[in-house]
């Protein structure tokens, strides 16, 4: 089956298991969105939803989190990966709000990605959540998936990123950013899955990469 074919038929699987995917990160504003994915990163999506209520219940905007001390903001999301950094992170960019975006966050990648903490996948998940922009971010979910399924050669997230854009049409990059991470989450694991029996992986992974994984996932349970 051809790369092209492959994409197509993914897209419809995962439309039907996923026809309206709810966003899993917790929020009510473009700027709690941008605070809770910036909290994800090296972190569960459930961590981040146990401790956002308390950091938004002291500061849910940027003119407030932006008169917070670091350590404030560390006390609530110390559960977090990186949290010292995070916490920093997420002062200083609600300060530059504040002073440089009317304390709005961005509608455009430039001013997002200047923010501190705030990389490319971020940026693309605020663009696509919260304002409805197209973008695809790619996380380790869609990375892995993208590979397992021949769609992507997985060199890098760049690489999977602009092929992915290429093989789907943009009106359904923003749910399927969605639909790839739910469908990894809760059908094809990175690790003891069986692809031959997959939904997807079952026709889309070739014969060697089926075996690949078999085996290592036998080498492991040794």
């Amino acid at each position: 089956m051809k790369r092209q074919e492959k994409a197509d038929k993914a897209a419809r699987i995962l439309a039907r298991l996923y026809p309206d995917p709810p966003i899993p990160l917790q929020h009510d504003s473009p700027f709690t969105l941008l605070i809770a994915v910036l909290l994800s990163a090296q972190t569960t999506d459930a961590r981040v939803n146990l401790v956002t209520p308390g950091l938004f219940r002291r500061a849910r905007t940027a003119s407030q989190m932006a008169v917070l001390e670091v350590k404030e903001i560390l006390e609530q999301v110390q559960t977090c990966g990186l949290a010292p950094r995070k916490s920093k992170a997420i002062r200083d960019l609600s300060q530059i709000l504040v002073e440089q975006h009317g304390s709005q966050v961005p509608q455009d990648f430039e001013s997002l990605e200047a923010l501190p903490g705030v990389g490319h996948k971020t940026a693309s998940v605020v663009m696509a959540q919260a304002f409805g922009i197209p973008a695809f971010p790619v996380d380790t979910h869609i990375h892995r998936l993208a590979a397992r399924w021949g769609l992507s050669s997985g060199k890098n997230v760049e690489k999977t990123e602009a092929d992915l854009k290429t093989l789907f049409p943009e009106r359904l990059w923003n749910d399927l950013h969605l639909q790839f991470i739910y469908f990894g989450r809760e059908h094809c694991p990175a690790r003891g899955h069986d692809l031959s029996t997959c939904k997807i992986c079952s026709w889309a992974a070739t014969a060697k990469r089926i075996r690949e994984e078999a085996s290592k996932s036998g080498n492991a349970r040794r």
